[in-house]
């Protein structure tokens, strides 16, 4: 593979983690945005442990499936990026 082409599989790989771990963090804060704005409004203490709960799993389950997201395409990116760069440079 050329150099050329390897380079840049290698920064779209690296754009395309840089977004996916970015997302994470914007729903980490969205998660906590969202639970301290309701929270003020349940009375009920056992509900309040479920939402957090809920959140919190939320997070977990979706950070783990984009840490393995990005996993995935670091073992498959030259297939991939690389056919994605072939249809970018046909269409030019």
């Amino acid at each position: 593979m050329p150099s050329d082409m390897q380079s840049r599989v290698d920064s779209m790989f690296r754009m395309d983690r840089t977004w996916a771990w970015g997302f994470v963090i914007v729903l980490w804060a969205v998660l906590l945005f969202v639970y301290f704005s309701v929270s003020g409004y349940i009375e009920d203490d056992t509900a309040r442990i479920v939402l957090g709960i809920a959140g919190l799993l939320v997070g977990i389950f979706n950070t783990a499936a984009i840490g393995a997201m990005i996993s995935h395409y670091a073992h498959d990116k030259n297939f991939i990026y690389e056919l994605d760069i072939k249809h970018l440079d046909a269409n030019r």
